[in-house]
């Protein structure tokens, strides 16, 4: 379980998020809505310690116990790193590596820094990575140098990477914003069966809310950085999807009518 107590961070004046407190069971799928500035990426990266909290908590619990993530440092920290794998709208990737290159840079903590910026991979490791591809249909690419792939195909390198690094956590933020609705709904399928296989708790930003009612088990609405909204997607009403983007009844807003218009993914 994750649970975030009165988690804040300022930038100078600015509050991006403000005193949150979340609990988030293992397994879940929970998707984060809210207008572009909520603090959505925010959060994520100040989950994966990217960003240092400026106030309040963040307590992970698993067989092994309790840990205090904003404690942690050194190995800590990199293993913490490890255990809350991050994927990113833009991929991420080397461009001018293979894919099973760029996998395999999942396994830092595992094979060390030196390992890997030699590429001196073992064979069980090559064959873990190849696996991780095979379960997004993207083993055939993996000779292939990562920036000849289409967008889809990076972005289910990118997961395979999160997954060779063996996390209990995948925060994915807006991991389908720049795909079109086919490679969009490829993409949220393989998040949603490695959640439901694999236990992996998943946190995802989203820009649309037919998305996030068709995937996830449960939704909150950040609104300047609060939570203002947390409950089942079924529970998502136009006028609490107004409130979150901040758009009044019969106001026009390009960012809302993104949200709330229906796309392919959608729809099948």
């Amino acid at each position: 379980m994750l649970k975030l107590e009165g988690l804040t961070k300022r930038f100078g004046d600015m509050t991006a998020v403000d005193a949150v407190d979340l609990e988030v069971p293992s397994g879940q799928f929970l998707g984060i809505i809210g207008r572009s500035g909520a603090g959505k990426s925010t959060l994520l990266r100040t989950l994966n310690r990217l960003s240092d909290a400026s106030d309040g908590r963040i307590l992970f619990e698993d067989e092994s116990g309790v840990v205090d993530v904003n404690s942690l440092s050194g190995n800590q920290l990199r293993n913490w790193r490890s255990r809350c794998a991050m994927i990113f709208q833009q991929f991420n990737l080397v461009g001018r590596l293979n894919v099973i290159t760029n996998v395999l840079m999942g396994r830092i903590n595992y094979s060390g820094t030196l390992k890997t910026l030699f590429t001196l991979f073992s064979p069980a490791e090559r064959a873990f990575a190849i696996r991780a591809l095979d379960r997004l249909d993207v083993s055939g690419q993996a000779l292939q140098r990562a920036d000849t792939l289409s967008g889809g195909q990076q972005q289910r390198v990118a997961i395979a990477r999160a997954l060779v690094q063996e996390p209990k956590i995948l925060l994915a933020d807006e991991p389908i914003a720049s795909l079109d609705p086919r490679n969009a709904q490829i993409v949220m399928e393989a998040l949603k069966t490695i959640n439901k296989e694999d236990g992996i708790t998943v946190i995802c930003n989203l820009h649309t809310l037919d998305t996030a009612k068709k995937y996830c088990d449960r939704v909150i609405g950040m609104k300047l950085g609060k939570v203002i909204f947390d409950s089942a997607p079924s529970k998502l009403t136009d006028a609490k999807a107004r409130e979150i983007y901040m758009v009044g009844e019969g106001e026009e807003d390009e960012e809302f009518s993104a949200a709330v218009t229906s796309t392919t993914i959608g729809n099948q």
